[in-house]
Parts: structure tokens; C-alpha cells; sequence
């Protein structure tokens, strides 16, 4: 049973059978189409945001699997502020500058759950401030606080009660 993989990034809900996906399809005779809606229906929910999606294919039976990656942790936090497809920078965050938005406690606990998986950290508490130092570089402040006092306030134990592990 041989198998081959395509890895690809992919606009949420908007695949295509153009390049990468279409080449590396068509020589195992697959029903592009098919695995093109496939894939739409699978990422329509991470709508304007580069989602990771592997096509996996059996060569003889030509049966196919479709696996969905999540996005980036700071395309998470940017669609949660709302700026999507802006460039920020820690620069908007520093002392004296306005910050580049304000991520609320509840959606930093949703990507630190939603992305633990991918993460490095052991628990909901360091992917939390995972979380919080990719805003500490993207210039966001975490519920109105400044992100290097949200971690601090992570560290000292003031969210174990909202965190699930």
C-alpha cells in the first residue's frame, strides 16, 4: 500500500486546482475537483488565513485523506482583533505608542487551547503564555494589560482557575 503526501498552505475555504495543488495531484490520476471541495468545505472556517492541509493518497486505490492544520498562532490573534492582513509590529506596543489592539482573556484561552497541540508547552498555562509572548512581538495587549505583565500575572497563578490543565 503506497501512500504520497502533498503538504500545502491553503486560503481558508478558497483551494484551488491551480499550483501546488493541481501538479502534484494529477499525476496520481485523482479526482482533483473532489479533493479541491474537499478541502473547501475543511477550511471554511479559517476564511482569509493561511491554513497548513496535507493530501494524502493512495496510489492504487486512488482513495484519498485530507488532513487540516491550524493556523499560525498570530493569524489567530489577528483575526480576533479584527486586523486581519496587517502587518504589526512590537514598535505599536512600547512605551508612549497606542497598542496594535487588545485580545481578550477569553480568546487568548481559545488559541492557547485550540493551538496546544502544535505548541511546545506542557500545559494550558505555558501555552497561554506562548500566546502571550507571540502578542508581546505583535505589539497586542492581552485584556487591557501590557503583555509582559499578562505573563507575569500567568506565571504568579492569577488564571489557573479559568485555564483547563
Amino acid at each position: 500500500m503506497s501512500k504520497q503526501t502533498i503538504p500545502l498552505l491553503v486560503e481558508g475555504g478558497k483551494a484551488t486546482a491551480g499550483p501546488p495543488l493541481g501538479p502534484g495531484l494529477a499525476p496520481l490520476k485523482v479526482d482533483i475537483a473532489g479533493v479541491v471541495a474537499a478541502i473547501n468545505v475543511a477550511t471554511k472556517g479559517f476564511a482569509g488565513m493561511q491554513v497548513p492541509v496535507k493530501v494524502t493518497v493512495d496510489t492504487k486505490t486512488k482513495a484519498y485523506e485530507i488532513t487540516v492544520g491550524t493556523p499560525p498562532v498570530s493569524a489567530l490573534i489577528k483575526k480576533e482583533i479584527g486586523k486581519a492582513g496587517v502587518d504589526l509590529t512590537e514598535e505599536q506596543g512600547k512605551k508612549g505608542k497606542p497598542a496594535n489592539g487588545n485580545l481578550s482573556l477569553e480568546s487568548a484561552i481559545q488559541i492557547a487551547d485550540s493551538k496546544q497541540v502544535a505548541m511546545l508547552s506542557q500545559n494550558g498555562k505555558a501555552a497561554l503564555k506562548e500566546v502571550a509572548g507571540t502578542c508581546l512581538s505583535m505589539g497586542v495587549t492581552i485584556d487591557g494589560k501590557p503583555a509582559k505583565l499578562f505573563i507575569a500575572e500567568v506565571a504568579a497563578g492569577k488564571y489557573d482557575a479559568k485555564l483547563k490543565s
